[in-house]
């Protein structure tokens, strides 16, 4: 079996493939540089479809940032999404390929979705207005693939992720998540002996965090449903399936566990002028666990791992 893996060196498409590999049956993984294949280029990944004649594919490719990224970039996030997904989607379909899967993100549901978020809560309500370009482009892709479903009788299957952390996560100052951000600023502070780190907000939010390496070993198990399972537990205008714990945090809990990872004594000072966001996200996964799918890498496990990489990694990191 041919597998072709989109965004195989981002964070999610990297523990993909190293699912894939880590499994014993004759698969071929497929991938490609962002200069070897253009995904923004539909000319170039019709033929790269047509060239390769893959059994599957994976969506992973994304443009994806923080919060700043977001709002200083709305018409990239918005146009990059929507054309790689509508590439490789509708390539993919011309090739002939009959199984793939588009991986999205818990932004694709309302601001104020009633916890924990279930799939039905897709298009209850309005969005996060820092993210929704990103959002909006997604909520295409679960509506795209379940569009060839409907008309061309395809199985294009969607999973949701809840926040993601892992190898290959980006830690840049500006740019990066929540628990890179931490994990860098306190390792930074213990380098420099600092006596205490500033944390925006309360720290009462709540939020969920998955291992990449569970999202990934998720991934590859709604992937191999066998249709009847996958259509049973699912609906034909809801097909996509979230992807979480089912276990949340306060951001406060979060940041002492990375200052412990980390090592940093100093103390931990919380500038409550600043905003606290949305009270909590939770994904209710009971759809997945249903299916005999549940994480297994605990919180504190998966950032002891994640910094340990940061660790053998941290010189690529410099500005």
């Amino acid at each position: 079996m041919k597998v072709f893996v989109a965004g195989h060196r981002g964070m999610v498409g990297s523990a993909i493939v190293r699912q894939l590999e880590s499994q014993q049956g004759n698969v071929e993984v497929v991938t490609r540089s962002r200069d070897e294949l253009n995904l923004l280029d539909q000319q170039a990944v019709f033929e790269f479809f047509e060239q390769e004649q893959v059994d599957r594919v994976y969506l992973a490719a994304a443009k994806v940032g923080g919060i700043i990224a977001n709002n200083t970039y709305p018409a990239e996030f918005i146009y990059e999404n929507l054309t790689i997904q509508n590439n490789i989607i509708h390539g993919a379909f011309k090739a002939g390929v009959k199984q793939l899967l588009f991986l999205g993100s818990s932004c694709i549901y309302p601001k104020f979705a009633e916890q924990p978020m279930r799939e039905d809560a897709l298009l209850t309500g309005v969005l996060e207005p820092t993210n929704e370009p990103y959002a909006i482009a997604k909520i295409a892709g679960i509506k795209m693939c379940e569009s060839y479903n409907r008309q061309y009788g395809v199985d294009y299957r969607s999973v949701m992720p809840t926040n993601l952390y892992g190898e290959n996560d980006n830690f840049h100052p500006e740019n990066s998540h929540v628990i890179p951000a931490l994990l860098r600023r306190f390792h930074e502070a213990k380098l420099n002996g600092d006596k205490e780190v500033m944390a925006w907000g309360t720290g009462s939010p709540m939020r969920e965090f998955l291992h990449v390496d569970d999202m990934a070993a998720a991934s590859v198990f709604v992937m191999n449903l066998d249709s009847e399972t996958y259509e049973a537990n699912t609906q034909e205008m809801l097909s996509h399936i979230n992807v979480g714990t089912g276990i949340d945090c306060t951001i406060k809990e979060l940041t002492e566990t990375v200052a412990e990872v980390v090592g940093f004594e100093g103390e931990i000072v919380w500038d409550t002028s600043k905003p606290d966001g949305t009270p909590r996200k939770l994904m209710d996964v009971s759809r997945l666990k249903a299916l005999g799918w549940q994480a297994s890498i605990q919180l504190k496990e998966g950032l002891a791992e994640t910094y340990q990489w940061f660790l053998a990694n941290q010189d690529s990191f410099r500005k």
